[in-house]
Formats: C-alpha cells, sequence, structure tokens
C-alpha cells in the first residue's frame, strides 16, 4: 500500500510537472511560426487603416 508521504510525493511531482508542462506550452504556442505570421498580417492591416 502506498504511504502518506509517498502520495504526498506524487502529488507534489506531478502538480510540478503539469505547471511545467503548461508553461512550456504556452511559451511554444506564442512563439510558434503560426502566431508570428498572423500578428505580422495583422500589424499591417491595422497600418493600412491608419494610413486611411
Amino acid at each position: 500500500m502506498i504511504t502518506d508521504s509517498q502520495l504526498y510525493s506524487l502529488a507534489i511531482f506531478l502538480g510540478s510537472s503539469a505547471m511545467l508542462l503548461i508553461v512550456l506550452y504556452h511559451f511554444l504556442e506564442v512563439n510558434s511560426e503560426d502566431h508570428l505570421a498572423a500578428e505580422k498580417t495583422n500589424q499591417k492591416a491595422a497600418a493600412a487603416k491608419a494610413r486611411s
């Protein structure tokens, strides 16, 4: 049977791993090629509207 301290250690490990994966996912999503291309398109459209 699993002891309380083992369960505590497992919960801390899994929680820390989940948070690390969430941060990594967001970092990769923000710096993805698709995101950067869409951002540049939006900036060009906004600049064109400002000139009009």
